[in-house]
């Protein structure tokens, strides 16, 4: 038996209890989490200073490096989303239809845990905590693969987190971290069944389409981010400006950041010379189609047919010129990957157009792709961007990592 072998049978043991552990338990230990990570963040931001100096020296994108850097602000901000999950209602047990049939069965259909949720991330302390959190709270054991760059982090804080559950009498193995980031435990984890029983990547393209193309466990898509803003003749451009430069340049490493901005052809120039400053402010680069091209001279690049599909994770913005949102539309739907698009306009039918033909997890009427969030949604936090439409779709909370149980009362009943 294999190390990652024997840390599924842990698991899935973790799991079996977990399942049929109350509300209040569980709440006592995110609080204990809480509490833990509070008290003792200094350990965690130690170890991960060593991992950020690590991956300085290494050469890592600065937007990159923000996503690996901890803060005291921003650990207060997770322990803040271990407290809203705890705020939330239990999903477990819940009975969302219940029918009595004409021979008297009562058939009910309630919310049970998945049971063992492997996730595979990179550089994101923070999905730790996150995973965790809503893991426990819908009653589902997990098992954590974080890349090499947050390891040392990864292994403070699942360290801590452990040591809370012990605390409350929970199993520490309801939460678990791989220990070894190389491809093999990657793959190993993509092929750990009998003991994994759903996967979720959450990373770069690359990473979610190895796992999708490759595991044979369960796997749900998540975090794809080729998101669009479509600026339309009626919009107003000055709100525009501000939630472009808002969807871009708030935190461009993140997956529901903006990545190609499409603007409708009668407002091109008026648009640009109020966004253009805004990302000027940014350094933010622009890779554009000729007509934009004419209009930014040398403020701007030509695009490649690479950037129209690009999720660049940077401070980098494709711009192109559609003639209306038809054409927006068409485009949307043949180069974005169904996580977040945005409509900028005041004409309410064209709006609803957007709404209705645009495929996406999420679409925006005047507002940033940048909401897209479990906890700007009210599910406290998230596992994950869905942007598949089989089980989940859209920020996953507890809810949807759960799946369903029939339970049917008798009096004696044959068929």
């Amino acid at each position: 038996m294999t190390t990652l072998q024997t840390q599924g049978g842990l698991a899935k043991a973790a799991a079996y209890t977990l399942s049929t552990t109350g509300t209040a338990k569980k709440n006592q230990a995110l609080e204990a989490i809480a509490q833990i990570l509070t008290e003792r963040q200094a350990e965690w931001l130690s170890a991960n200073a060593e991992d950020v100096a690590a991956a300085r020296e290494a050469g890592m994108r600065s937007a990159m490096l923000d996503r690996l850097t901890l803060t005291p602000s921003r650990i207060a901000g997770i322990v803040d989303g271990v407290r809203q999950v705890i705020a939330l209602p239990d999903p477990i047990g819940t009975a969302d239809k219940t029918e009595t049939r004409p021979n008297g069965l009562i058939i009910s259909r309630r919310r049970v845990p998945l049971g063992v949720i492997a996730i595979i991330f990179e550089a994101r302390p923070n999905v730790t905590v996150d995973a965790a959190a809503l893991c426990l709270k819908s009653g589902n054991a997990c098992i954590l693969r974080g890349g090499k760059e947050a390891i040392r982090s990864n292994r403070c804080v699942t360290a801590l987190m452990r040591e809370a559950l012990a605390s409350v009498g929970l199993p520490e193995d309801c939460i678990s971290l791989v220990q070894d980031t190389s491809r093999e435990t990657a793959r190993e984890l993509m092929h750990l069944d009998g003991y994994v029983d759903v996967l979720i990547p959450r990373g770069g393209a690359e990473l979610i389409r190895t796992v999708a193309k490759e595991a044979s466990v369960p796997v749900i898509r998540t975090g794809e981010g080729v998101c669009h803003i479509y600026i339309d003749d009626e919009a107003d451009l000055d709100m525009g400006a501000d939630i472009l430069c808002n969807a871009k340049c708030s935190r461009p490493s993140v997956c529901n950041a903006v990545e190609c901005v499409l603007i409708q052809e009668n407002v091109l120039e008026p648009f640009l010379a109020r966004a253009v400053p805004l990302l000027d402010s940014y350094k933010v680069e622009l890779r554009c189609d000729e007509k934009s091209l004419n209009i930014l001279g040398r403020r701007g690049v030509l695009a490649q047919d690479s950037d129209w599909d690009a999720e660049y994770d940077d401070y980098i913005l494709a711009v192109r010129t559609v003639k209306d949102m038809e054409e927006a539309v068409a485009f949307i739907n043949a180069h974005g990957t169904q996580h977040s698009e945005s409509i900028i306009t005041r004409n309410y039918f064209k709006a609803q157009r957007f709404l209705d033909t645009v495929d996406a997890a999420a679409v925006y009427v005047n507002a940033s792709t940048r909401f897209t969030d479990g906890g700007e949604f009210g599910l406290g936090a998230e596992i994950g961007i869905s942007t598949q439409k089989m089980h989940a779709r859209g920020p996953m909370g507890l809810e949807e990592l759960t799946s369903c149980k029939y339970v049917v009362y008798g009096n004696g009943q044959i068929r």
